[in-house]
């Protein structure tokens, strides 16, 4: 469970630093960083998930 929260905290002060330096208005960045976000935790989830059946 705590690989879960160091997964969401990097991606919330990544995202943040990718939507500060986005290009664009407040709205724009804000979904920028939004997206970023999502992507970065979505991707992790399944990525977790399908090496799950990979034994070592």
């Amino acid at each position: 469970m705590i690989h879960f929260l160091y997964l969401i905290g990097f991606a919330f002060f990544v995202s943040v630093g990718f939507g500060v330096f986005t290009n664009g208005s407040t709205k724009d960045k804000f979904l920028s960083g939004l997206k970023s976000f999502a992507q970065f935790v979505l991707i992790s989830v399944a990525l977790a998930w399908l090496f799950y059946f990979f034994p070592l």
